[in-house]
């Protein structure tokens, strides 16, 4: 029997030092990025999938039952995942959309007897970073920058107006295969091998338009989408100059109208106000004159009451 007991505490003991992790991936975003943390494994009735944010419980899968933050922590305060978690039923892995600094930390997934353990960091970005406005004149050429350095285990895809113009998959790279694309971008289009930054030469008023861009990057353990967004307006440099010099035409106009308007209207009010100011001051006047007779008189008749 003191066998038996000494054999399954040997038993646990191995189970245990199984289960403690099955690896720690560390994940970094950029804020407004979408992110998926895979699991590996396919559920069923028997697997029991637990997803924590920094000890917290964010969702739990149980046989055919699946719950997203149902623990009042999850919905504390500003109610931090609100809307933006996603679990996978067939696979049990977790979805964060929209991405902010604060999500950043350790989020564990617990697995029946294992567990995995993601450490995620959330960087800033500025909404003017991940939607640019682009002014170009006609028949310039204009980059619009990735933002990105190595890009060899990224796939990247330029949409034009959500028309697929350009795309890169490691060392393959792939530019207008639409007609569409090719009637409008005729060699027109590069991208930078490295990069990724897409480069439109001689642009012309009818490429105007959105252009986005959308990363992946991917891995065993977690995918991360990325999207950029680039608002161009292409211009004729004759038509700007136009557009400056009547607009400065219609603002001078506008000042003097404005003015003369002003003046035009409160000129009997500032004559009125003149009037006052000077009626004023000759009372002012009369009055100090009427006091220094006054006070000249008195002075006199004291001087004769001491004769």
């Amino acid at each position: 029997m003191k066998l038996l007991f000494n054999l399954l505490a040997v038993i646990l003991l191995l189970l245990n030092n199984g289960a403690s992790h099955v690896g720690t991936d560390k994940v970094s975003l950029k804020e407004g990025d979408s992110v998926i943390f895979h699991t590996g494994v396919k559920t069923n009735k028997q697997n029991y999938f637990t997803w924590h944010f920094n000890y917290t419980r964010i969702t739990k899968i149980s046989g055919n039952l699946s719950h997203i933050c149902t623990d009042v922590q999850c919905n504390k305060g500003t109610e931090r995942f609100r809307d933006r978690l996603k679990l996978d039923h067939q696979t049990g892995s977790l979805t964060i959309t929209n991405t902010r600094t604060t999500d950043s930390g350790l989020y564990k997934l617990q697995i029946s007897s294992s567990k995995k353990i993601f450490n995620v960091a959330v960087n800033g970005v500025s909404a003017a970073e991940r939607n640019q406005m682009r002014h170009v004149i006609d028949g310039e050429p204009v980059t619009l920058e990735s933002g990105e350095t190595n890009i060899k285990k990224y796939l990247m895809a330029w949409y034009f107006n959500d028309i697929l113009i350009a795309e890169i998959t490691g060392h393959q790279k792939t530019i207008c295969t639409d007609v569409q694309c090719k009637e409008r971008f005729r060699d027109k289009l590069k991208m930078n091998q490295k990069t990724g930054s897409l480069t439109i030469t001689n642009i012309n008023i009818t490429d105007s338009g959105l252009y986005e861009l959308k990363i992946i990057i991917s891995s065993s353990s977690f995918c991360i989408t990325r999207l950029r967004r680039f608002n161009v307006t292409v211009f004729f440099p004759a038509v700007g100059i136009c557009v400056a010099v009547v607009f400065l035409l219609m603002v001078a106009t506008v000042t003097a109208g404005v003015i003369y308007c002003r003046h035009k209207k409160y000129k009997p009010q500032i004559k009125k106000i003149r009037m006052m100011l000077i009626s004023r001051h000759r009372i002012q006047t009369t009055l100090f004159k009427g006091l220094g007779m006054t006070l000249n008189q008195n002075l006199d008749e004291d001087s004769i009451k001491t004769m």
